[in-house]
């Protein structure tokens, strides 16, 4: 077991990780005008060069976290690093919307070896104490939207002050630092047998690429079109042939029996209508700012701080003690409630609305909710797995939230589009296209909020955590299950 100050060096380390993974899909939120003027992009497409990095992100995180248990955490971390720098290079270097997209796939790719692999690392190093396990959780859960609002801040500066590309360069010095740094800090993780399943990983990414890809181009084709019909059924032949593979291989990507886990299964659908509600909204807050409110990058990313700063804030001083007191269940419940209603607020965003009327309440709202919701929805997801297979969970529980996130994008990109948000110069059929689709993700956390009411259980479970580096202690498992 490393010393106790290396512990706490690693946990920066790991909430780097998580910090880096959210600000590649944040960062480019304020620079989309940008890169959409400068690659052809057009409106509707242009959600891509965030689909691109998170359907790769989703796609792959399963496999990432039976890599991570095949061949030990400490190792995926770093190839994860490695992937990452280089599709970071191709990214800012692309000239075309076909390099681009490929490069945001390979930083994907990169972010599914790095995210599961960290929370494992994670559990290994805090998993003996279910005090000091809430406290490095919430600090891991802390550094996603600190990744956002560095990304929305720096997307804005670097965009105004010297180019787009440089966004993804930023990567680059902290990937080599990580690298570098991981073999001191971390611990190797333990490393089991078995074989990688191959064709699950091939289908269900295939599988999940086809499905957004049909949901963002059904308003161009039609609903109705042959075309969106035949996407969407490969898709949905694909994710069936998934299943069936996970169902008759002896060492499945995803060991169907684990979903039967008491509260994992209600845990990663609370992740992912959670991502499918809020990236929705930040992503079409953006637009909202500069292409209605008329905000220049930098001011528009300088907007968006207030919102984050709280998640930060609510997450590591707020969110652990109402669990503490309530319980993960009534915690994420509320969360979810919470943050319908701000989402459900930004609505009512008018064409010549104003940042304080119209912008910066409703987003305070929705952070408090997305605070309290994010904590105990992940620390249940990754605490139902057996210690074996904790790789495996993280993996699913980043999958859950990215593949939500993805699937909620492209289903409110089609929907502001059906509304009218292709139409660039018109404030106010922007306006009513972004509103619909803060409508539809309000809907999704609303959503959440009652199946999370229904279906999660609050009585203490006897499945295991996790692994620590020497052994399976049950009272974290029972501090994160309350």
């Amino acid at each position: 077991m490393s010393t106790p100050t290396r512990r706490w060096w690693a946990l920066g380390l790991i909430a780097t990780a998580q910090f880096m993974v959210i600000m590649d899909t944040s960062i480019i939120g304020v620079a989309l005008p940008h890169i959409q003027a400068d690659l052809d992009f057009t409106q509707q497409n242009l959600s891509w060069v965030f689909n691109a990095y998170v359907v790769a992100f989703g796609g792959l995180l399963l496999l990432g976290g039976r890599l991570s248990d095949l061949f030990g955490a400490r190792r995926m971390f770093v190839t994860g690093w490695a992937i990452l720098l280089a599709g970071s290079a191709a990214a800012g270097a692309a000239g075309t919307v076909g390099v681009e997209l490929a490069a945001r796939a390979v930083q994907g790719a990169g972010a599914a070896l790095i995210a599961p692999s960290s929370l494992t690392l994670l559990m290994m190093l805090f998993g003996a104490d279910p005090r000091e396990l809430t406290r490095a959780l919430a600090l891991y859960g802390a550094a996603a939207p600190a990744g956002g609002t560095a990304g929305v801040f720096l997307g804005g500066a670097i965009t105004q002050y010297l180019s787009w590309p440089w966004i993804y360069y930023l990567n680059i010095p902290v990937a080599i630092a990580a690298i570098i740094a991981a073999p001191a800090l971390m611990p190797a993780g333990a490393r089991t047998r078995g074989r990688i399943d191959w064709a699950g990983a091939i289908t269900v990414t295939t599988g999940l690429a086809a499905l957004v890809y049909g949901i963002v181009a059904a308003p161009e084709h039609g609903w109705t079109s042959p075309i969106t019909w035949a996407v969407l059924g490969t898709a949905t032949a694909l994710l069936a042939t998934f299943v069936i593979i996970q169902g008759v291989r002896k060492a499945p990507l995803l060991r169907l029996s684990l979903l039967r886990a008491p509260n994992l299964a209600p845990a990663n659908l609370a992740q992912a209508l959670l991502g499918a509600a809020w990236i929705p909204m930040w992503f079409f807050l953006n637009l909202y700012l500069q292409q209605v409110l008329g905000y220049a990058a930098l001011p528009a990313g300088a907007a968006l701080l207030p919102m984050t700063v709280l998640i930060m804030a609510a997450m590591i001083v707020l969110a652990p003690r109402v669990i503490a007191r309530f319980g993960p269940k009534a915690t994420t419940v509320t969360g979810l409630a919470i943050l319908a209603a701000g989402i459900g607020w930004l609505a009512s965003a008018r064409p010549g609305g104003t940042y304080t009327a119209d912008v910066l309440p409703a987003t305070l709202v929705a952070a408090i909710g997305m605070a309290l919701a994010f904590i105990p929805s992940l620390g249940t997801a990754i605490s139902a797995a057996p210690p074996t297979e904790g790789g495996l969970a993280s993996g699913l529980v980043n999958t859950s939230y990215q593949v939500g996130s993805a699937l909620g994008l492209a289903a409110m990109t089609a929907v502001a589009a059906s509304y009218g948000a292709g139409a660039l110069g018109d404030p106010h059929a922007l306006t009513e296209g972004f509103t619909a689709a803060f409508t539809g993700a309000a809907a999704l956390a609303a959503l959440a909020a009652v199946l999370a009411a229904t279906t999660l259980r609050t009585a203490r479970s006897a499945a295991p955590q996790p692994p620590t580096d020497t052994q399976h202690v049950p009272e974290a498992e029972a501090a994160l299950r309350g």
